[in-house]
């Protein structure tokens, strides 16, 4: 049978946690057998992440499939799955988040009617949910006035996005052939990928489809969690390293054909420089602040357009206030956003 959609989890030192995540996709479809769920063991060394999805994959043979690797980073894991996955559709959902088992009822079969009506639809918006277990608040993050609903598009259709409302990996279902094709530069060991992830891929998706359901359910709460505001300062090394990627992938005033996705992804690009710019000030390392003035300088030199949009406009002026009251404002400017958005 074709698979649908592939689900690919990448696991490593999950098994605390990583069962709520297979059986809402397993048992949230009704144990489809046109789903896939790919589980990748991403040389997991403290617990017992491997056996746990091998056993899995013991229970349902003809939708889990386990690869195990040595330890790569989440990226490495994520295209491992890419590799392996059958589906006509990629979906990637990390090993402590789940998907809602409504809305991914609603997203299969509406996949299904594309296949079985031989659309073509490179990517599919769904909505996604902050869940924040540290008060048992949860913020939706939705595409209205962004996309319009239940439409097959191309990118001069869409509208304009808010700050909260980037296109993140949690919102993203893509054909697969469209994530092969030309690949997605994922470094190894290496945090927050998933924004080279949502940011690369997108000018080869020529149809996109807004399905208004809150999917992908995002959970926010573990000390060691990536988007602890704690790890990201400590990782802002990595924060660079990511950044630089998705600066050298485009040439976006030259390389993006329309203009509303060039606006878009200009905008991200934007808040990927802002993030640098508030962890680097938040960051004790002594060369923080230097790579930071680097990275800017290189982008000056790469790309002089994409610098002006991204240093001179609101945003850009906002996360680089000079001198020490400057950086108490840009400071205070992220902890009002941080309360609004909740995002960490």
């Amino acid at each position: 049978m074709q698979k649908i959609i592939s689900f690919g989890i990448p696991c490593y030192n999950s098994a605390d946690y990583m069962d709520h995540c297979i059986s809402s996709i397993v048992y949230g479809s009704g144990q489809a057998e046109d789903i896939q769920v790919v589980i990748v063991d991403d040389g997991s060394t403290k617990d017992d992440t491997l056996g746990k999805a091998q056993a899995w994959q013991e229970r349902h043979p003809s939708i889990v499939k386990v690869v195990h690797q040595d330890n790569g980073g989440h990226g490495v894991a994520v295209m491992t799955g890419l590799e392996q996955a059958d589906g006509i559709y990629y979906k990637v959902v990390d090993s402590d988040d789940w998907l809602d088992a409504s809305a991914l009822r609603v997203l299969i079969d509406k996949l299904r009617e594309f296949v079985r009506m031989e659309l073509r639809v490179d990517l599919v918006v769904t909505n996604y949910v902050y869940e924040h277990v540290e008060d048992g608040k949860q913020v939706p993050v939705d595409y209205g006035f962004a996309l319009r609903k239940d439409r097959i598009m191309g990118w001069d259709k869409i509208g304009h996005f808010n700050l909260a409302q980037n296109l993140l990996m949690h919102a993203l279902t893509y054909r697969t052939d469209v994530l092969r094709d030309g690949g997605v530069p994922m470094p190894a060991h290496t945090f927050y990928v998933d924004n080279i992830y949502a940011y690369v891929p997108l000018p080869r998706c020529k149809t996109l489809y807004y399905l208004d359901v809150d999917l992908y359910r995002y959970f926010i709460g573990r000390e060691d969690q990536s988007v602890n505001e704690s790890v990201m300062v400590s990782r802002i090394d990595q924060q660079l390293r990511i950044t630089r990627i998705m600066m050298h992938a485009y040439h976006l005033y030259d390389d993006v054909e329309s203009p509303k996705l060039r606006s878009y992804m200009v905008g991200y690009f934007t808040l990927m420089m802002a993030v640098c710019s508030i962890f680097s000030k938040l960051s004790d390392k002594p060369d923080a602040m230097d790579n930071l003035n680097a990275l800017w300088e290189e982008l000056k030199e790469f790309d002089p357009r994409m610098y002006r949009r991204a240093r001179k406009g609101f945003v850009g002026i906002g996360t680089n206030l000079p001198g020490k009251g400057g950086v108490k404002t840009t400071l205070w400017i992220y902890r009002m956003a941080q309360k609004l958005f909740k995002f960490n």
